[in-house]
């Protein structure tokens, strides 16, 4: 690859993919793209304080269970849009999806916890003044404050999960030279 850029296809990541045989494939793909490297490495070093679902399961494990049904179902839902207009059509689109939805999930996420927490918080208080100020609390904090924190966070998740789906479960497309001149130029 020389230096210079003539056209959009000269930029990493833009070479045409299509899916590999088999579902083994997939099935790596998926897996390695919820096995996100900062969740993984610091389990081992701090372990969780508890490990059974409920208000105390650490953070860690629920985002790694919510990867493990994110990951799978963006693959799918990418797989889908292949077989229907044949795009993604290069690795960097693959990873935008991933990146993108993954962003979105968390926004959405962060959004129906931070609501779920004014509401528990409301039912808890004594009066409506309480509720209030337990609304505006809860909101600030998990709302306002954690948004922008949990759609990195979504953005990092889909940026690892998007890879492992670029390059396991797609490989690159082989160039058909045009011999008798008859492919269209695109």
């Amino acid at each position: 690859m020389s230096g210079r850029f003539e056209s959009y296809e000269d930029l990493p990541g833009q070479a045409r993919i299509v899916e590999r045989p088999g579902s083994v494939f997939t099935i790596a793909a998926a897996l390695a793209g919820a096995a996100w490297p900062p969740l993984i490495l610091t389990l081992p070093i701090w372990p969780p304080s508890s490990w059974m679902p409920g208000w105390e399961l650490d953070w860690r494990l629920m985002v790694l269970v919510i990867g493990l049904i994110a990951a799978p179902l963006g693959l799918w839902r990418v797989q889908v849009e292949r077989r229907r207009n044949g795009r993604p059509g290069s690795r960097l689109g693959v990873v935008w999806r991933f990146m993108l939805f993954g962003g979105l999930l968390a926004a959405v996420l962060q959004v129906v916890m931070a609501l779920a927490l004014t509401a528990l918080g409301a039912m808890a208080s004594g009066n409506v003044m309480q509720a209030l100020g337990a609304a505006e609390t809860t909101l600030l904090i998990f709302g306002v404050g954690a948004l922008p924190l949990s759609i990195i966070v979504g953005i990092s998740y889909g940026l690892w999960a998007g890879l492992c789906a670029a390059f396991i479960a797609f490989e690159a497309k082989p160039v058909v030279k045009d011999r008798l001149g008859l492919m269209p130029r695109t």
